[in-house]
């Protein structure tokens, strides 16, 4: 009888283990693929970080490969992965997203996440930093302290929202500003994006907003040697200049993976196109300039936690 009561009980138990959500904290490794490295100052060194973050937070093995710019590097690494036993796979980048299409069907085992694309399948997700709110709060700023009335953008690719952003704030704050905008068709196109700079320079452009990786430091840099404003992009920049940037509109990349991987080891994650936003505390303005005007701050300031609380931009009555 006592046998029987004690086999009960073990299938009692066995049946309520399989009821509760389960862990994948024990199991899951997690992989990185760069395009460039780890070094690199903007992007690379932030999803590096996040990697970072995720290991010592979630305590999850974690595997990287830098300098992974084509199919076949992906594909060496990919099986090199797939030999560690890694489940979860993070391109840093927008160009990780034909990869993965073309290659999620040969690694059923593994979950695909990129960066700013429209393709998803049943093992692939696009993360978007939901920018557009970003560059309005930039453009706000850049439009007060502009003099001459003329502010800059200098954007890689003409579909990043932040760059509308900034424009529409910009025009929120001050109608009557002249905002040019150049794309340089590449985040690491450093001559591309200096030429753009002397030209809009030229026309009386006094504040500039690179929004582009590779190029945005060299940017900041011939600002800050020619006297001109210049707002942060990616990273909190004010170490740059402190009368330089004024403020920075930062994507906290490191953030954003730690939360992806948590809602992944509790299986919690959903597959599909996903946005992140400032109320989810994986974007913010960074540090102000003493250039900026108290006013100007607690007017920003405000307007962003409004959009946190409504996901309401502010405009004109």
């Amino acid at each position: 009888m006592k046998k029987l009561l004690l086999i009960l009980a073990s299938i009692i138990l066995l049946v309520s283990a399989c009821g509760q959500p389960t862990s994948k904290l024990s199991t899951t490794k997690i992989g990185l693929l760069l395009p460039d490295t780890i070094n690199e100052p903007i992007w690379g060194n932030k999803g590096y970080k996040g990697l970072l973050s995720i290991q010592s937070a979630l305590k999850a093995d974690v595997f990287y490969k830098e300098s992974m710019k084509t199919r076949s590097d992906v594909k060496e690494a990919l099986d090199e992965f797939e030999k560690e036993g890694v489940n979860l796979v993070f391109g840093h980048g927008s160009e990780y997203g034909p990869f993965f299409e073309e290659l999620h069907n040969d690694y059923p085992d593994m979950d695909f996440v990129y960066f700013n694309g429209n393709f998803t399948a049943e093992n692939v997700t696009s993360i978007k930093f939901e920018s557009h709110a970003m560059g309005f709060f930039g453009g706000m700023v850049a439009a007060e302290m502009s003099k001459t009335k003329r502010i800059g953008v200098i954007s890689a690719f003409n579909w990043q929202p932040e760059v509308e952003g900034f424009v529409k704030g910009a025009k929120y704050q001050d109608p009557t500003v002249v905002v040019d905008v150049k794309y340089t068709k590449s985040w690491s196109n450093k001559d591309k994006a200096l030429k753009a700079y002397k030209q809009m320079e030229e026309t009386g452009v006094d504040v500039f907003y690179p929004a582009g990786d590779s190029f945005n430091l060299p940017v900041i840099e011939a600002v800050k040697e020619d006297g001109h404003y210049a707002i942060g992009y990616v990273s909190d920049q004010s170490d740059l200049g402190k009368s330089t940037v004024l403020t920075s509109t930062v994507q906290h990349v490191e953030k954003l993976y730690k939360l992806v991987a948590s809602e992944y080891i509790a299986g919690k994650f959903e597959h599909g196109i996903k946005t992140y936003d400032f109320k989810d505390d994986v974007i913010s303005l960074g540090k102000y300039s003493t250039e900026v005007p108290e006013e100007l701050e607690v007017e920003v300031n405000k307007a962003v936690e409004l959009y946190k609380l409504t996901g309401e931009l502010p405009v004109k009555k």
